[in-house]
């Protein structure tokens, strides 16, 4: 295997060489959004100077060239994730959306007085559709906790269970503490249990191979910009006898086959569920971020990230007096959240700013998450594949400092 040359990769990232601070920018926010390479701005660009035409509809040429650019990245993420049709593979402007489309549209078809089963380490994107969807279907929310290593509580996972048990979502990769779920099993116990599973998949997809036929999930749903690619594109897996039972999510353009006044039908999958112009720049952009993922390799990234969040985890440890790390799992992802003494997030968060480093702070979406564990939030640096060896102990070394103020 070829050396993991972080140099030569950082060099397709134009936004890493500018300045923050008259300091060299240190971006350690990846787990809100990544940074995006020359070639997927290459491609929007393209498509805005020789391909900007409305996809699906037009017999001319740049809207013959526009649909085929969405298309191939269709069928781009349907290997990507091993899906068995490009018709399970919906767009949609990000995870959020595409929970919410799952919730208000399968939502229909769960029965009243059900019972959903969530964690309590999820985004909030997966947890308030689920409580909209209860207060107009009459169901009932169950949570499942965690132990004080940030790993979800397997027995009590199974306890959940109970013939009134009609949906489980639960995250792949928690946005918070970095804990790897298993969620081949947990689907498994689900599906022993007759009830399907949606998978949010935004932590997870930048970082691991995603196969949705061996998981045998029945939704996944990820977002584009967290993989280098653009904003406002995002993925919705779903097996497909199911989004064939679903009903529309939004009506309009697009998703119809055939519109009157006397009665409207509906287009077959995927397209039933994308109503409206969608971003077929941006989807077209996308498929080059996965081509430099496949270029670059996520195992390959994952073992480099890997390499950083032990060294940076290490240094923490035994270099910060008072630091208190949330989410300690073996095997978790390159998500580092903590707290030092009693320094409030945000002051940390806009001192370490001042010295070039960008973290994330506050309760990053995940508010019953951060009650559990009784704080308001935390401080919260996480790499990807362009980060170096000298950015984390930059950072150690920048926190030191910052702690030293207090």
């Amino acid at each position: 295997m070829e050396k993991y040359d972080v140099s030569a990769l950082r060099a397709e990232f134009p936004i890493l060489s500018r300045q923050v601070e008259g300091r060299p920018l240190i971006y350690l926010d990846n787990t809100a959004t990544s940074q995006t390479p020359r070639e997927v701005v290459d491609a929007i660009v393209y498509s805005y100077e020789h391909t900007k035409a409305n996809v699906h509809r037009g017999v001319h040429t740049l809207s013959q060239e526009a649909t085929d650019l969405v298309e191939a990245a269709r069928r781009h993420v349907r290997d990507y994730i091993n899906a068995g049709s490009e018709q399970e593979i919906i767009f949609t402007r990000g995870t959020t959306e595409a929970v919410n489309l799952v919730a208000a549209s399968f939502g229909q078809c769960l029965p009243q007085g059900g019972e959903i089963i969530l964690t309590v380490m999820e985004h909030h994107a997966n947890i308030v559709p689920w409580q909209l969807l209860a207060e107009k279907q009459g169901l009932t929310i169950k949570v499942v906790d965690i132990d004080e290593r940030g790993a979800l509580l397997q027995d009590q996972y199974r306890e959940a269970f109970t013939e009134k048990t009609v949906m489980a979502a639960f995250c792949h990769v928690s946005n918070v503490l970095g804990t790897v779920n298993p969620v081949k099993e947990m689907i498994a116990l689900a599906h022993s249990h007759g009830v399907p599973v949606l998978v949010d998949g935004a932590q997870a997809a930048p970082h691991r191979r995603i196969d949705v036929r061996d998981m045998d999930c029945d939704f996944y749903v990820f977002s584009s910009h967290k993989m280098y690619g653009p904003t406002g594109v995002g993925v919705l897996y779903g097996r497909r006898s199911l989004l064939e039972k679903m009903s529309p999510y939004q009506g309009g353009g697009e998703m119809i086959k055939h519109v009157s006044f006397a009665g409207t039908t509906y287009a077959d999958l995927p397209f039933k569920f994308e109503a409206g112009t969608p971003d077929f720049v941006g989807i077209a952009a996308f498929s080059r971020a996965l081509d430099f993922l496949e270029r670059v390799g996520v195992e390959s990234i994952a073992a480099h990230e890997d390499m950083l969040t032990e060294h940076t985890v290490r240094r923490l440890k035994t270099e910060i007096p008072g630091i208190r790390l949330y989410g300690t799992v073996p095997g978790k992802e390159a998500v580092i959240s903590f707290l030092v003494r009693d320094i409030h997030p945000y002051d940390t968060g806009m001192l370490l700013d001042k010295l070039g480093v960008a973290v994330r702070t506050g309760h990053h979406c995940a508010q019953p998450l951060m009650d559990r564990l009784g704080i308001p939030g935390t401080v919260r640096a996480s790499f990807a594949a362009y980060n170096t060896i000298d950015e984390a102990d930059a950072f150690v070394d920048a926190l030191k400092r910052v702690c030293a103020m207090f």
